[in-house]
């Protein structure tokens, strides 16, 4: 069986950054299996040049790779809810802590622990503000109405949705699609 090397990317959060990245690593004649949110697989280990020009094409359009352990961990962690949070359909059978420790193999208090030393914030507030971003997103496309959003987006009711949208924001959703410029942040930033 041929060996297999996995190595982990930071910033990737949407089907355009694989695209990016697989054509980063054919411009370099690097040999991948499969490229994923946050991970690629590849054919063979990266020499210290492949790696060196590999880092640097990354850097160039915003992505980074992961050296540290605690680091993919917590990349991993991000590239988990963004995934579930912006392009699943169907809601968590489970909690995210759940969620979280069974695709991680990692107890979720350590995992939380890390997160906030790291990031600054815990992974509840990360993922509230995840949320409300792509709350953001419907609001700006104006297709659905806030009782449909706060269904889709599993809040528990449209009161819930317009309170956590104003604690997060400092408005309310009615108040945010009446500006005229929308402030959306790229999911990497958050």
């Amino acid at each position: 069986m041929e060996d297999h090397y996995l190595i982990h990317i930071k910033n990737m959060v949407c089907a355009r950054c694989i695209t990016s990245v697989k054509d980063i690593l054919t411009d370099l004649a690097i040999l991948y299996q499969k490229v994923s949110l946050g991970e690629i697989i590849l054919k063979k280990e990266l020499t210290d040049t492949e790696q060196k020009n590999l880092n640097e094409k990354l850097l160039e359009v915003g992505f980074e790779l992961l050296q540290s352990t605690k680091s993919t961990l917590i990349s991993r962690i991000k590239t988990l809810l963004i995934e579930q949070i912006h392009y699943q359909e169907e809601p968590l059978a489970v909690n995210y802590s759940t969620f979280l420790a069974e695709k991680l193999h990692q107890e979720y208090g350590y995992l939380s622990r890390l997160f906030s030393s790291v990031e600054g914030v815990t992974i509840e507030k990360y993922i509230a503000q995840q949320r409300i971003e792509k709350v953001k997103e419907l609001l700006f496309y104006n297709e659905l109405t806030l009782s449909e959003i706060a269904f889709q987006m599993h809040y528990s009711s449209t009161a819930h949705l317009s309170a956590q949208f104003k604690k997060q924001t400092g408005m309310t959703p009615t108040q945010f699609k009446k500006e005229k410029s929308f402030q959306r942040r790229s999911l990497d930033q958050i």
